[in-house]
């Protein structure tokens, strides 16, 4: 039996205005966030979004300025309450929570990360990171050994006791990071969080971040209005616009079948080999020669991890399923041909 998902997002609108439910009653639903301003004066932020996501996975909102993503994680954590729908977390609406349930969300189940790292000047980098604990009421040498535990996740060992003021901009994000990571969330949400940092740094820190991943198993929400970004984070990806979603997949199935030409501008400058599984472009066992015992790669490798080794193949390599059984054969020339493709 499937595991039922941890967030579930039902059909929520966000509407700015002087009388934002009022308008949503009263409107016609079909109408475009444009169309609806010039009528009414407000402003649709989010229209009708549902998702669900998975315990443990990377859940990517996409989206160019004014599509509506960080207003739609905002309402996700109630840092601002929709107008209308259900937030469901582990089978509760957070909709129907008072101030002291929200406290007690915010403090002990999720965290947030956002572009600019909000660290306390004053503060010695190893007691940033404690904070949320020492919120909690923790004592001051359990928090501190918690923390340090932290700082030795992101790479920060031997920076506790110096202050923000003297770290690099990348060095102070991972603080950030640590001091989400420290109270040991169930959920963490990031919002933008790399967009402020050299491209260098930038990449270094979501190799980082997906190493942490690989390691706790958090249910992460990540906000960007980076495409190859959003690719390289997310388990899904849905992409926002006006307000509204305009597709939700996995990474590859976006890259190969997006479903207007809005989405489709996202991914024409991705290479698809980076993408693409390989169940994607094999032979299919019914069609597939005898294998030749050599390589055997999973339907669910990525195409790039293979170009060295088909390129030094005598043969196909044989591609097998979940239960180690044979479904197919890829070469170098399906490989060489989806590096090619663009559709």
């Amino acid at each position: 039996m499937a595991e039922p998902a941890k967030i579930v997002c039902k059909n929520i609108w966000k509407i700015f205005g002087t009388y934002p439910k009022r308008t949503l009653d009263t409107i016609d639903r079909s109408l475009s966030r444009a169309e609806v301003q010039a009528q009414t004066g407000h402003v649709i932020a989010v229209k009708d979004v549902s998702f669900e996501i998975k315990k443990g996975e990377t859940f990517v909102v996409m989206g160019l300025s004014g599509s509506g993503k960080s207003t739609l994680v905002r309402c996700i954590s109630r840092l601002i309450d929709a107008t209308a729908g259900e937030m469901i977390i582990d089978g509760e609406d957070i909709m129907t929570y008072n101030e002291a349930q929200l406290t007690e969300l915010r403090r002990f189940r999720m965290s947030m990360v956002f572009q600019h790292f909000g660290l306390f000047p004053h503060r010695k980098i190893i007691d940033n990171i404690s904070f949320g604990l020492e919120i909690r009421g923790m004592g001051k040498n359990e928090r501190k050994k918690k923390a340090g535990e932290v700082l030795e996740m992101v790479g920060l060992h031997g920076w506790a006791d110096h202050y923000p003021r003297e770290l690099s901009g990348g060095m102070q994000q991972r603080v950030g990071l640590a001091r989400a990571m420290a109270v040991d969330p169930e959920i963490l949400i990031f919002d933008e969080p790399f967009s402020a940092l050299d491209p260098l740094i930038r990449r270094e820190m979501q190799d980082e971040l997906i190493k942490i991943q690989n390691q706790v198993h958090k249910t992460m929400i990540f906000i960007t209005h980076d495409f190859l970004e959003a690719i390289k984070m997310g388990d899904h990806i849905a992409i926002m616009k006006d307000g509204e979603i305009s597709q939700i997949g996995t990474p590859e199935e976006i890259v190969a079948n997006p479903v207007d030409d809005y989405v489709r501008e996202f991914t024409e400058d991705v290479p698809r080999y980076k993408v693409l599984s390989v169940g994607k472009v094999m032979r299919h066992a019914s069609d597939a020669t005898r294998s030749n015992g050599g390589y055997r790669c999973s339907v669910h490798d990525k195409l790039d991890s293979l170009i060295d080794i088909a390129c030094e193949s005598n043969g196909p390599l044989t591609v097998v399923d979940d239960d180690n059984q044979i479904v197919g054969e890829i070469d170098q020339s399906m490989i060489l041909k989806a590096m090619k493709s663009r559709s």
